[in-house]
């Protein structure tokens, strides 16, 4: 496995780009501090450089905090940091030390928003485990259907789009008078969980008549999970673990 050194040894690398982005964004952004213990062992588990934007991510920043809080991506973050984000290597379960034998079959959780919805970038086979897409394509649970759909995009693409304020006609029926200031008051461990649900007729029709209530988002993505079993029959694989500690299990 190549070293974090070897790793971040560009000549191109992906962070001034993703500042001036973030800079420019139309689009709220909070960079949180990373940290390096953790950013040297996640990147060396992606094996990814820093060319990249995930690499990026990982090793300048232990999360962004985009449009007013309402997308929460993964990065390095110090144990128990400022707005309880987890770090992307605990949301994946990576293993305490870099290790060559572990991989991720169903693909990376990258991002959650605010709904729950999971932003997951795929792995080298999608196919075998029920994943759209191709390999190394973003893809996304949709919380108001309880599907994964194609974004058509890698992830530094998804993320510019983000950036440029992509969300806005993405969300279109999935925000209501206010959300703002809603999703600026939640801690980045907690979502919004509505009632009726957001797959449900009643909300698809008046959503600004649903309650909602914060929730720990581990609660939230796991009722999206055992709800689409019932409903569908079908498991929608593993939507990230809320959990600051990186796996015990090799």
């Amino acid at each position: 496995m190549r070293l974090f050194e070897n790793l971040t040894a560009t000549q191109e690398p992906a962070w001034p780009e993703l500042q001036r982005l973030v800079s420019e964004a139309s689009v709220t952004v909070e960079i949180l501090a990373p940290d390096e213990a953790t950013s040297r062992r996640t990147l060396e588990q992606l094996q990814v450089t820093t060319r990249s934007f995930l690499g990026a991510v990982v090793v300048h920043t232990g999360g962004l905090l985009i449009d007013h809080g309402w997308l929460r991506v993964y990065g390095s973050p110090p144990l128990g940091g400022p707005g309880r984000l987890p770090g992307l290597a605990a949301m994946n379960g990576f293993p305490p030390a870099p290790d060559a034998s572990w991989s991720l079959a169903q693909g990376l959780v990258v991002a959650h928003d605010v709904l729950g919805g999971t932003y997951v970038l795929n792995g080298h086979d999608p196919d075998a485990v029920a994943r759209p897409g191709r390999p190394g394509e973003m893809i996304y649970l949709a919380p108001d259907t309880l599907q994964w759909e194609r974004l058509e995009a890698g992830h530094a693409a998804w993320l510019a789009w983000v950036l440029d304020g992509g969300l806005t006609d993405f969300t279109d029926g999935l925000r209501w008078d206010g959300w703002e200031a809603e999703t600026r008051s939640l801690t980045g461990d907690r979502g919004l969980n509505f009632f009726p649900p957001l797959w449900s007729k009643e909300a698809h029709e008046d959503l600004n008549a649903t309650s909602r209530a914060a929730v720990p988002m581990a609660e939230l993505v796991g009722l999206a999970r055992a709800t689409a079993a019932q409903i569908d029959g079908a498991d929608l694989g593993p939507l990230g673990t809320f959990d600051d500690r990186v796996s015990d299990t090799r």
